[in-house]
């Protein structure tokens, strides 16, 4: 066994690596072993049980999703006590903000995939400099988001048909989060490389830390506890840019401090532009795919504006519904893609293909109660936000039938997440999209302006849109194109 290791310590170590497509320059200084250093952050993941790799790696990210829906539950029962119309804006800024988001998260899935494969074929010396471009890059996307905030927010939330009320809601929230989120695109940064190298303790304490603080402070912010000023909505926008930074924080010294597999150095830095343009290249499907849910969430807001601001709350409460039981499908399914990237950067097929399996599995186990206690439950559930009778009925309904669209969701996200993580973003952009706009966003015009079925059409034709989705994905899933061993 010392043996094998030293042989490992070593090829992560030595000098130059060379890459099917661009040579990485030796390491003048290798990082020196912390004592400190965990055993489970450098498990060899090509060898041992897949079940066990699959639940060690995927349980931090669940667990982390589930902070950040904690987060965002908050947010939606403090915005219930200012009324209906602050959760009309919340809901309404939060489709512009997870646009912009899962626009740049194409970047974290193109990371993610070259580091894994990198690692699993003991390349630690390209996983580190891919790390170090996508940096850069995403050091250009945060300015571009803050830039967005300052000058474009009321005139993007006045351009869906929002109310007066809930466009002053929404406005400094709006502006303050994308600032929050230029920090919190370094956080998946640097929690993302961690991950994809096999870490996944260190960010989910790092986002632990952020979502108590911003918990903490939100309602202080929003109602002006202990003497601070009363901000309203945009309290809580000002909370998440504080937690933002202690997360980021946190991320950055594990990767500075040389105790896990790869690490954040500068001193060797150069602009890669050849491996840049291949993060960018990996990373514009899956951006897509993801960028397009957030486009087609802002067409839904524009159809459910139109039956007022309680159907567009009701929207905003599904969505964060659809965010409770998507965290256990989006943390496993990464966690298969990180582990199938690694094995199929060490050439092993039929484990890529047994993670995602296991993924698929304890991820759906993961989501049940949630789905459970949305069907069984939608009233109180409703309730506990809003005590406003119309939103309660109307709310309740949407639940009841979105939760059923959730059903084929998680293993849709599942397959999703699995396959951009490891490498393969062509054919789940090509099937995201055909399905959203050639089925579900026709379907949900349709139903909502054409049938009796009014506003509760746009949740039925969610259902519909996934349904076909997991058809598709399935149908990928066998084909077995997704199976391409090597570094990327």
């Amino acid at each position: 066994m010392q043996d094998d290791e030293s042989q490992r310590n070593g090829d992560e170590q030595s000098g130059q690596r060379t890459t099917s497509s661009r040579t990485v320059p030796p390491q003048k200084t290798a990082p020196r072993p912390s004592r400190r250093r965990s055993a489970l952050a450098r498990r060899d993941l090509t060898k041992g049980s897949i079940r066990n790799h699959v639940w060690y790696l995927g349980w931090p990210q669940v667990a982390e999703g589930f902070l950040g829906v904690i987060d965002q539950v908050a947010d939606l029962v403090w915005a219930g006590r200012l009324g209906f119309h602050a959760i009309a804006g919340l809901g309404a800024s939060q489709a512009y903000l997870s646009t912009i988001m899962m626009a740049r998260m194409g970047l974290d899935s193109s990371m993610r995939s070259m580091i894994a494969r990198a690692v699993g074929a003991r390349q630690l010396a390209q996983a580190n400099h891919v790390l170090v471009q996508s940096f850069l890059l995403t050091s250009v996307l945060a300015v571009v988001m803050i830039a967005v905030g300052l000058f474009l927010a009321e005139p993007l939330l006045r351009l869906i048909g929002m109310s007066d009320a809930a466009v002053e809601q929404g406005t400094g929230y709006m502006q303050v989060q994308l600032i929050a989120m230029a920090c919190l695109s370094y956080h998946r940064l640097f929690g993302g490389a961690l991950q994809a190298s096999g870490d996944s303790i260190t960010p989910l304490k790092a986002a632990l830390v952020s979502r108590v603080i911003h918990i903490v402070l939100s309602p202080i912010l929003i109602f002006g506890w202990l003497g601070f000023p009363s901000l309203g909505l945009t309290g809580a926008a000002f909370a998440r840019l504080a937690a933002e930074i202690f997360g980021v924080g946190m991320t950055y010294w594990a990767l500075r401090s040389g105790r896990g597999r790869i690490s954040l150095r500068f001193r060797e830095f150069r602009i890669d532009f050849p491996l840049i343009w291949s993060l960018l290249r990996q990373g514009a499907p899956a951006s897509v795919t993801n960028m397009q849910r957030g486009v087609s969430q802002l067409v839904v807001v524009g159809v459910a504006a139109q039956f007022g601001d309680v159907a567009l709350a009701a929207f905003a409460l599904a969505r964060r519904a659809e965010n409770v039981v998507n965290q256990s499908s989006r943390g496993m399914g990464r966690a298969a893609g990180a582990l199938a990237g690694q094995n199929l950067g060490a050439e092993l097929t039929e484990r890529a293909r047994s993670a995602v399996r296991w993924g698929m599995l304890i991820g759906f186990g993961m989501a049940a109660p949630a789905l459970v206690l949305l069907i069984a439950f939608p009233e109180p559930i409703a309730g506990f936000f809003n005590s406003d009778a119309d939103f309660i009925r109307i709310s309740s309904t949407w639940l009841v039938i979105a939760s059923i669209g959730y059903i084929f969701m998680c293993p849709v996200q599942i397959l999703t997440q699995a396959f951009n993580t490891s490498g393969s973003t062509f054919a789940p952009m090509v099937i995201t999209v055909a399905t959203m706009w050639a089925f579900e966003i026709p379907l949900t015009f349709i139903l909502a302006n054409f049938s009796p079925l009014g506003h509760l059409g746009i949740p039925a034709a969610i259902v519909g849109g996934m349904g076909l989705r997991l058809v598709a994905f399935t149908w990928y899933y066998f084909r077995g194109t997704w199976l391409r061993t090597g570094l990327m």
